[in-house]
């Protein structure tokens, strides 16, 4: 009687461990939920960030050559055709880097959204140019949705 006792307490049966199994699932599947959209709000606000950080360099680069850059490229080496190369002081940016989805982030000199200099943007996690989502410097107090 005592050898059947012991048997009955050595483990887990297969249900006990298969509903174990559910019960992490079901909690590992709402923890990536909840996670989803911070980590879009993360996205957004480290591309806005990143918008942010080349109105320096463009100005400084507009101070010195008398112009805007026509290409971001411009801000990292001598753009070819340039009337005085003496007056470029760069580089200005040491790399231009991707935005959070890996695109590249756009510029228009003169810019559509601001005529009178630049846009930069970044064309958002469907990476297409021109759809709802772009994160631009037009637009720096409203893209946080």
């Amino acid at each position: 009687m005592q050898r059947r006792e012991y048997l009955r307490k050595g483990g887990f049966t297969l249900i006990e461990v298969l509903l174990v199994l559910v019960i992490l699932t079901v909690l590992a599947s709402l923890a990536v939920m909840s996670i989803g959209p911070i980590q879009r709000r993360a996205y957004l606000r480290a591309a806005t960030g990143q918008i942010g950080l080349f109105k320096t360099p463009i100005e400084t680069y507009q101070m010195d050559v008398q112009f805007y850059p026509q290409a971001l490229e411009d801000l990292r080496m001598v753009p070819a055709g340039i009337p005085n190369p003496n007056k470029w002081n760069g580089p200005y940016i040491e790399a231009i880097p991707p935005d959070p989805w890996g695109n590249p982030y756009q510029y228009l000199c003169p810019g559509m959204h601001r005529p009178d200099s630049y846009d930069v943007w970044s064309c958002g996690p469907d990476g297409l140019s021109g759809t709802e989502d772009d994160i631009g410097n037009w637009d720096q107090g409203g893209v946080l949705r």
